[in-house]
């Protein structure tokens, strides 16, 4: 039986949606106000195919398409889930960081769907739904742990001691991982999106075969810049011209090789500072099968517990949102509320998550 604190505390059935960019995702998550919620069902459309023409997402093109698919996929994931509309307790949202438009079409659907049932509505930061997906997983983490959060536009290291507790320990001063991923897979002609492209890529590669900066890897702290490496891969790409395509697989190994030992050497950092024997890798980059596979082997040999994400939930989705949401209700770190008149954070840092 639920003592009254932890009754309080349940937030029963979560309805999550996420249209912070190019994805929409919707969600239900279930909390008794004990353990860790279960997720319940959620669908997911990609827009990659809308924006490849274009060679990026154009922001408007994403919001128009946000507001087309939104409610045939909460409808589905009722569906899914055998649930009614009225059963839903929370309508979740994401608030920030993001494009605007994409958040305005995600916070107005929740707070009209809210106020037409009467329900309370919780707005949620996109990052740190990504920093909590590894908990949808079947071997979840326990806190504390250090957390490497690296998203298409972010990369952090983060001592997280609980739900809403987290610590920055280091962070990108230029570009993420995902941005280098992408901007150098787009020198070399692999088009969008190029991360995934550019990790396929390399498969067939030489990781050794061009000699890459690693920038910050020495710097004595745990903050990160990618910005010299494409500057490197941009040159590197001019002086080899028309071998380009010859020695394509081998520029893109070895910028994955850099990207991906400056992350690890980091995170393997991070862990001896802080003395965890834990590590949480969230965010797009997370899916990456490379630094899966150095994190795995580094992480073994130091006696260290490593958790991911389940695979189809490294990008942005519904579960991870609905999740977040479920997990500060539940732990008192937030409070559902029936004002429905809604504002969005396209700028939002996670450390100031409760302002």
């Amino acid at each position: 039986m639920l003592t009254p604190v932890e009754a309080a505390r349940a937030p029963g059935l979560v309805l999550g949606i996420e249209s912070s960019c190019d994805e929409t995702g919707v969600a239900l998550v279930h909390a008794d106000g004990t353990g860790v919620p279960r997720l319940e069902a959620h669908a997911l459309h990609s827009q990659i195919e809308m924006h490849q023409a274009y060679g990026g997402v154009v922001p408007e093109l994403a919001s128009r398409d946000h507001i087309r698919r939104v409610l045939p996929l909460a409808r589905q994931v009722l569906a899914e889930a055998g649930r009614r509309l009225d059963e839903v307790d929370v309508v979740a949202y994401t608030r920030g960081p993001g494009l605007a438009g994409a958040l305005l079409v995600g916070s107005g659907v929740a707070c009209a769907l809210a106020a037409a049932l009467g329900k309370p509505v919780l707005g949620v930061h996109h990052l740190e739904g990504h920093l909590l997906s590894p908990f949808l997983s079947a071997d979840p983490p326990e806190f504390p742990f250090v957390a490497l959060l690296v998203s298409g536009g972010h990369t952090q290291l983060m001592r997280v001691d609980a739900v809403g507790d987290y610590r920055i320990l280091g962070e990108t001063i230029d570009d993420a991982a995902g941005e280098a991923f992408d901007k150098s897979a787009k020198l070399l002609g692999l088009g969008y999106p190029g991360g995934p492209a550019l990790s396929r890529l390399a498969e067939q590669g030489d990781a050794t075969a061009f000699k890459l900066p690693r920038p910050l890897l020495h710097s004595g702290d745990l903050d990160f810049s990618f910005a010299g490496l494409k500057t490197a891969v941009l040159t590197q790409a001019r002086k080899l011209g028309d071998d380009l395509a010859a020695r394509q697989a081998d520029l893109a190994a070895s910028t994955q090789a850099a990207i991906v030992e400056v992350l690890l050497k980091k995170s393997m950092s991070a862990l001896r500072e802080t003395g965890l024997r834990r590590l949480v890798v969230a965010g797009g980059v997370g899916a990456n099968r490379e630094l899966r596979r150095q994190l795995n082997a580094a992480c073994a040999a130091a006696r260290v517990r490593v958790h991911y994400p389940e695979l189809h939930l490294c990008t942005d989705n519904g579960a991870m949102i609905a999740m977040a949401a479920a997990m500060r209700l539940q732990s008192g770190h937030a409070v559902a509320d029936h004002r429905y008149s809604f504002d969005v954070r396209p700028r939002w840092p996670l450390d100031a998550i409760d302002t």
